[in-house]
């Protein structure tokens, strides 16, 4: 399993953050333009649902603006907003479980209003035949993703699909580098076991898990 995304939202200077830590709201509302869709993928990703999604992003950049004068370290900021992000998925999930009592093994269906590749492309999808197959193996994928724990889900988004680091995902998860990478290794075999009982293959999906 490959990370698919381009990293340009990333490439933000010290100056900017160090702006925004200082209460500059023009530089605070750079960083939302920033990192709004990763943080919501994140979240879309660990509930595979977009109302909910976007009631953590919210939370998350709402919280930022309020606590940025208080980071103490710029280069901490990454891993910060994503200990922000998934205290807030936790919040949620907690809420989700004593209201509806809802399983993870419930899928909700995806409404398309934001567009999330997870199979590595061989190239732009060019015609509706292919588009269509990518959406399906898209969710096929997202709903086995679902089946981990949530410390697995955790992890396997945060380092597959969002390209951090271990120690990043240490650090924001707030736990060690070996606990991380017993989660990642725990996390990518379930899911090899819940491809190969859906009968799912590594050419099917276009790359090796």
């Amino acid at each position: 399993m490959a990370e698919t995304l381009p990293d340009s939202v990333m490439m933000h200077s010290d100056a900017l953050l160090e702006r925004a830590r200082q209460g500059d709201k023009n530089a605070q509302g750079k960083l939302v333009q920033l990192w709004y869709k990763r943080i919501y993928n994140f979240a879309y990703k660990f509930f595979f649902d977009h109302d909910m999604a976007m009631e953590v992003a919210q939370k998350t950049f709402i919280s930022m603006h309020r606590n940025l004068t208080g980071l103490q370290e710029v280069a901490r900021f990454k891993s910060w907003l994503y200990t922000i992000a998934v205290n807030y998925c936790r919040e949620e999930l907690r809420k989700r479980k004593a209201s509806r009592s809802v399983s993870l093994n419930e899928f909700p269906t995806a409404d398309g209003e934001v567009s999330f590749k997870w199979e590595a492309s061989n190239g732009r999808a060019d015609n509706p035949e292919r588009q269509l197959r990518q959406t399906e193996l898209s969710d096929l994928l997202q709903q086995c993703l679902m089946e981990l724990s949530v410390e697995q889900r955790e992890v396997v988004i945060m380092k597959e699909y969002e390209g951090l680091k271990f120690r990043e995902i240490a650090d924001a998860l707030q736990i060690s580098e070996n606990t991380v990478k017993s989660r990642m290794y725990y996390g990518l075999d379930g899911l090899k076991k819940i491809l190969i009982k859906r009968n799912i293959t590594k050419e099917a999906l276009g790359y090796e898990l």
